[in-house]
């Protein structure tokens, strides 16, 4: 993140923007405060708590412990809203002390919006407060101008104003729509610059750095909110004039177009562009050629008469293109021929390249979205902003089920049942996937009282099962009006095969004719959204993840074993991961209890597709003696086999396997929730070792219910806190608990985790070997770990406590591990005991019944002190002693 390193703040450059804040009047201060509002929020939310208090405080004096509680009590959001308000409520020169503190902070907290936030401030001064009010008010414009304006505001207000929330078929024969404002929940935007490798489906690579980015580098986490897209970008050091949002399928991309759109035409955001023009590549995939007032005009027909003018100003204008993955066309950005004639007929490529690259109304400004592994073929270099869609964040989540679900304890308990399952939760970033979880579920919790119930009410467990179900709800509401049209299904999963090996999300009415899909069937619409007007009209799955899994379901419907292993094979070698998601499905409904959901729709599926895939897993899985491991392929193959729940597949083939090693390899909450189904299949695993995996507060949640199942675990650096103790006291405590060795070495524990580890020793009846080394564990309860630890019934045979903030009032307590006969080994390097600790160190040594070596070095003993203790092995030559 060298780009986000902060500049060494010197007392000239403090006197310097001292100065420069000084010259503005309080009601330009309190324009800014407000401009800068959500960004000193999210700032706020993000640096250390106690530094920001310490810089106000230095300045302004403040109750350090009042906001302290509040934040403790309230939360990050409401503390920083409330010493925010508190702040301007102060007075100018609390909101000067303010801005000082912020600068300041820049030295050790280089956070990205708060360098952004200051540089904006600092680099565009002179004209802030005009591109503020330009921002508010707009251009001045003509008053012919202004009434196209308007219609234009207005056409853009009716296109864009609603959110359709589709509905599962059977819940009700109408989509539901609501006003964007209502219902439109925050997506998160970061900056981003990922789009060179993309070794991973698109879909579990995000859903796996999802909880990586927010929990570990919250720090370095450049939020881009919608007002922000056009403002200073401190990475460039400019305002941008082209921008890009990737993101995933179904996270929001167009959603959130939509909602700009929106709230540009109600005058609430970006003022200072006069017209904005908002396209979609799929609706142009079929022009060939026309020229860019053509395309407006196509678009905007009511605006041909006043182009000419509105081309006079291009800096007032912004061009949305959304969905440059859903283009059939290759769109080069860097391509050479380029135009500069709104008149000239050009291809698609070259209107959206010359706009992008400034030779077309120069001075205007372009936005692009795409989904990240489009872009791996485009040269991103030409934008000035480039940013992702993370989508929810978990409060997010939450909501998005409330709002689905008009009862309000029937949303709880949907939410809580994803929650609980890791397959499903991974995935609720994505507000499309939202949408089809809260659409089975409601048909499961309402439990409709037909005779198709007993399916309706499978509640499902896997991401295949999930799909199967939403498939079985469609199914049984086209049941009802006739029988299902299983050739519809055989035709659509052919063509949505081919789609997924060629990257092809839009069809043509040529497509659909190729793979002899009806358009006339009455499934046509549940399955698949039209484009366009005829006769350039595109048809598109519901999403995409519908489409890979329509493509793994028809090796079911239609088997061949040539085409099955031809389609495997692919999917193995898709060096981009497309084929991940594809495997998963078709590994999944392997599983015959998957399988019955759709059995009363379309009968028996394969049992021989079933055996041939099981075959594919079976030599798939990698063998303990296989050389240079790349865990990835191990991982998938594993979530495979998850999703199969095929237990006695795994027991027979992983079984063997008693070593599962991933240290340093990142592990995404779905990851452990894959190596929890292995781990409670295998049962026998020797050693599970987890270190440098990051696994954090949701892994550790994800995998915990299997952790008992294993001989030795290893969850060295990972930044595990003393909330997560909680989990590791179920591990530990667990009836069938097989743990003899536990590695917690070099975590965030504190003298909070003492008390729950205690009891949790003194529940187990396993445990053999316990390192704690590397925690901030000293404090009075430490005293009741080592009671427990001290007891005559305690097993601990080796304990590690190296670096664990030890001072020397604790020595004479170590003293009672003597009634601990089990104990041969002690590590109590590192700690703080120097001289003044000797003598019941010594005694600990000369006493202990049953030590065996005793680690001392990097405790601040004198060469006097170090030197007697060595010497203490020639009257105890059976405890090894090592400084």
């Amino acid at each position: 993140m060298d780009e986000f390193r902060g500049k060494v703040i010197t007392d000239a450059d403090l006197t310097e923007f001292r100065n420069q804040l000084a010259q503005y009047e309080d009601s330009q201060l309190g324009t800014f405060y407000k401009y800068f509002w959500e960004d000193l929020l999210y700032i706020l939310e993000s640096l250390d708590t106690l530094s920001i208090l310490r810089e106000l405080n230095f300045r302004n004096p403040i109750s350090l412990e009042h906001y302290q509680a509040l934040k403790k009590q309230c939360g990050a959001t409401i503390f920083a809203q409330m010493l925010l308000e508190d702040i301007n409520a102060s007075g100018r020169d609390s909101v000067l002390g303010f801005w000082e503190s912020l600068f300041v902070l820049q030295n050790e907290h280089p956070h990205p919006n708060l360098l952004g936030v200051l540089d904006e401030l600092i680099q565009t001064a002179e004209i802030l407060g005009q591109q503020i009010m330009l921002d508010g008010n707009g251009p001045d414009q003509a008053p012919d101008l202004k009434s196209c304006q308007k219609q234009h505001r207005e056409n853009l207000l009716e296109k864009n104003e609603n959110l359709v929330e589709h509905r599962a078929p059977g819940l009700t024969n109408e989509s539901q729509s609501f006003n964007i404002s209502e219902r439109y929940l925050d997506l998160i935007v970061v900056s981003s610059h990922r789009f060179r490798s993309r070794p991973q489906h698109e879909l579990i690579a995000t859903g796996g750095i999802h909880e990586h980015i927010l929990q570990k580098n919250q720090s370095y986490l450049e939020r881009i909110t919608p007002n922000r897209l056009f403002r200073w970008c401190h990475r460039k050091r400019c305002v941008p004039q082209t921008v890009l949002v990737s993101g995933v399928p179904g996270v929001g991309k167009t959603t959130l177009m939509q909602k700009f759109v929106y709230d540009w035409a109600k005058g609430k955001l970006y003022q200072r562009f006069a017209f904005v023009f908002f396209f979609k590549f799929r609706n142009l995939n079929n022009k060939d050629e026309l020229s860019l007032v053509e395309m407006i005009v196509d678009e905007y027909p009511y605006l041909h008469s006043q182009l000419e003018r509105i081309f006079h100003n291009p800096e007032h204008l912004l061009f949305i293109f959304d969905g440059l993955d859903e283009s059939r066309g290759q769109i080069d950005l860097k391509q050479k021929q380029l135009s500069s004639d709104p008149l000239s007929k050009q291809t698609v490529n070259t209107i959206v390249s010359s706009l992008v690259s400034q030779t077309l109304l120069k001075g205007c400004s372009v936005l692009i979205t795409s989904r990240p592994t489009r872009l791996t073929a485009v040269e991103t270099s030409v934008f000035s902003r480039i940013s992702e869609i993370m989508g929810f964040f978990p409060k997010e989540r939450e909501k998005y089920f409330q709002h689905f679900f008009s009862d309000y304890t029937m949303a709880q308990k949907a939410f809580h049942y994803v929650r609980e399952n890791g397959m499903l939760y991974t995935f609720c970033y994505i507000p499309s996937y939202c949408w089809i979880i809260c659409t089975v579920l409601s048909m499961c919790f309402r439990g409709q009282k037909n005779k198709f119930t007993s399916t309706v009410e499978f509640l499902p467990k896997t991401v295949t099962q999930l799909f199967a179900s939403f498939l079985s709800n469609i199914l049984a509401n086209h049941c009802q009006g006739g029988s299902i049209d299983k050739n519809f299904l055989i035709s659509i999963g052919w063509m949505a095969e081919s789609g997924v090996n060629s990257h092809i999300l839009s069809f043509t009415k040529d497509d659909l004719e190729t793979f002899s899909v009806d358009t006339s069937s009455h499934l046509v619409t549940s399955f698949l959204m039209e484009s366009g007007q005829s006769p350039n009209v595109s048809y598109s799955f519901l999403h995409l993840t519908i489409q890979e899994f329509m493509a793994a379901l028809v090796h079911y419907l239609d088997y061949s074993p040539e085409r099955l292993q031809k389609a495997l094979d692919d999917a193995k070698s898709h060096v981009d991961g497309r084929g991940e998601i594809f495997l998963r499905f078709i590994s999944g409904l392997s599983d015959s209890s998957t399988r019955s959901l759709l059995k009363p729709y379309v009968g028996d599926l394969s049992v021989q597709a079933s055996k041939h895939v099981i075959s594919f897993l079976q030599k798939s899985i990698p063998t303990p003696q296989t050389q240079n491991i790349d865990y990835r392929k191990v991982l998938n193959v594993f979530a495979c086999l998850a999703e199969s729940r095929n237990k006695a597949l795994v027991s027979s083939s992983i079984g063997s396997n008693t070593h599962f090693e991933f240290s340093e390899f990142f592990l995404a909450p779905l990851d452990c929730t894959v190596l929890a189904f292995i781990l409670e299949s295998c049962k026998g695993t020797e050693v599970l070792d987890l270190g440098s995996c990051f696994i954090q507060t949701e892994g550790l949640e994800r995998i915990s219910p299997s952790l008992h199942t294993v001989t030795e675990v290893r969850l060295t650096n990972n930044n595990l806190r003393d909330e997560d103790v909680s989990r590791i006291y179920s591990i530990l405590t667990h009836p069938q608990c097989r743990i003899q060795k536990f590695s917690l070495r070099n975590n965030g524990l504190t003298e909070e985790s003492c008390l729950p580890l205690a009891l949790a020793i003194n529940e187990n009846k396993s445990l053999r070997d316990l390192d704690l080394s590397k925690n901030k564990l000293a404090g009075a309860d430490f005293y009741q770990l080592l009671a427990v630890l001290s007891d005559p019934t305690c097993k601990i045979e080796r304990l590690a406590l190296q670096e664990a903030k030890l001072t020397p009032e604790y020595c004479d307590s170590l003293l009672s591990l003597n009634n601990n006969t089990n104990l041969v080994f002690l590590n109590i390097s590192s700690n703080f005991f120097g001289n003044a600790g000797y003598p019941h160190i010594q005694r600990l040594i000369l006493t202990h019944p049953s030590l065996k070596e005793i680690k001392l070095g990097m405790n601040d003993f004198s060469e006097e002190t170090e030197k007697n203790l060595l010497q203490l092995q020639k009257r105890r030559p059976e405890v090894v002693v090592t400084l």
